[in-house]
């Protein structure tokens, strides 16, 4: 067992100008038991991440995902992952028992028959948003006109929130997931979503559709006011993280043009960014002992997914962007109980937005330099801000 007295670690380790995920984690994974770092709050924390041992603490009962607990983390100075009294329902900050309720009432409307269903509804999406790019020029910002946009509408029909709110939810979500908000700003776009929901969730009691939030009012096992929560997260975690993996899958593929259209490239996409790195964050409820080191029961500890993603001991040549690999492994959508509900969604959208994309437009290419780029250094989730692309003025 190791104990610790380096000097802790700054915290986070995103930085612009630096690669990501950053080189630093290959220096971590080669360190004798954790990491020590601190929060720009001044708490102490642990960073892991091997593997190995990123997987165990997904996984271990003695370490809690509930920021109830005395100790749990935050990524910034302010925000982090919300409690039950701030928002119910908010069910990835629950443990078992009380998580599964939620996960048993939620995973029919994700499996891979469900999503494989949607697909026709998603490739509509898709195409609708390609022919508004055509249509507007040969130009375009590819986050905000298909990257965001698409997974935007996705969740919005599978939820039963109407499109024409896409720019409010959209706007909400940018202040929740920036690192930078400060806590009024947080506040108040935390108040406006669930106002949002709750008048939205009224409207279904009386009049029902065909959508998740009207089958789980029907459904009765998880609460009026628990819904408000679920569907809270459900259209946070729906569209944020798919945009950002499919504006970097993007970029990916433009420099990499002989993956694409292949359906390998997706799951190595999801390894290689890996853009939820900073998203689980744990703390210890007991004393347990992680990679040979011991945690107390009340410190935090912080999973770091991309280092996970990029261990050279599960995966060769982790640097390189290689679909041809086995990268089935990784953790991006997490692990255990809480790993991602919506992960077969997120995939078969990734694949939709790639293929036809480059099928329609085969010109694409960027309208900058990839160093240009503007980075999302300041996020929860890792990504691009803008995708300014070009393509020939014949497309059809």
């Amino acid at each position: 067992m190791t104990t610790t007295d380096r000097c802790p670690v700054a915290f986070p380790l995103r930085r612009p100008g630096r690669p990501f995920p950053p080189v630093e984690y290959a220096d971590f994974r080669r360190t004798e038991g954790l990491v020590k770092s601190t929060l720009p709050s001044g708490v102490p924390v642990w960073l892991v991440t091997r593997h190995e041992d990123v997987r165990t603490v997904l996984t271990d009962p003695r370490i809690s995902s509930n920021p109830s607990h005395p100790g749990f983390p935050r990524a910034a100075k302010t925000g982090g992952v919300p409690s039950q009294d701030q928002v119910p329902g908010w069910f990835v900050a629950l443990d078992p028992p009380e998580h599964g309720r939620f996960r048993k009432t939620l995973i029919p409307e994700f499996t891979v028959r469900k999503v494989r269903e949607m697909r026709p509804a998603i490739q509509q999406i898709v195409d609708a948003r390609i022919d508004a790019l055509l249509a507007a020029g040969n130009t375009a910002d590819l986050i905000a006109d298909f990257a965001l946009s698409v997974p935007s509408l996705v969740i919005s029909d599978l939820l039963g929130v109407p499109h024409v709110d896409r720019d409010f939810f959209e706007a909400k979500t940018r202040v929740l997931v920036t690192l930078t908000s400060t806590d009024a700003e947080r506040e108040s776009a935390t108040k406006a979503l669930m106002r949002y929901l709750n008048r939205l969730i009224t409207i279904k009691q009386r009049r029902p559709g065909d959508d998740l939030i009207s089958r789980l009012l029907a459904d009765g096992t998880i609460s009026r006011q628990e819904l408000t929560g679920v569907s809270m997260l459900l259209l946070i975690a729906g569209h944020e993280t798919t945009a950002n993996n499919i504006g970097l899958g993007v970029v990916t593929l433009l420099s990499n043009p002989r993956w694409i259209g292949d359906e390998r490239a997706v799951e190595e996409l999801l390894r290689y960014y890996s853009v939820a790195d900073l998203v689980a964050f744990r703390v210890a409820v007991e004393d347990v002992e992680i990679g040979g080191q011991l945690i107390a029961a009340g410190e935090g500890i912080v999973p770091l997914v991309a280092a996970a993603n990029h261990d050279g001991t599960v995966f060769d040549r982790p640097d390189e962007f290689d679909p041809e690999r086995s990268a089935r492994s990784h953790v991006a959508f997490g692990y255990g109980v809480h790993q991602c509900l919506g992960q077969n969604l997120v995939r078969v959208e990734m694949d939709i937005a790639y293929r036809t994309l480059f099928s329609r437009i085969p010109t694409l290419e960027l309208a900058v330099p990839v160093e240009e780029l503007s980075l999302k250094y300041d996020g929860v989730l890792f990504g691009l801000h803008e995708l300014p692309v070009r393509w020939s003025s014949t497309e059809e």
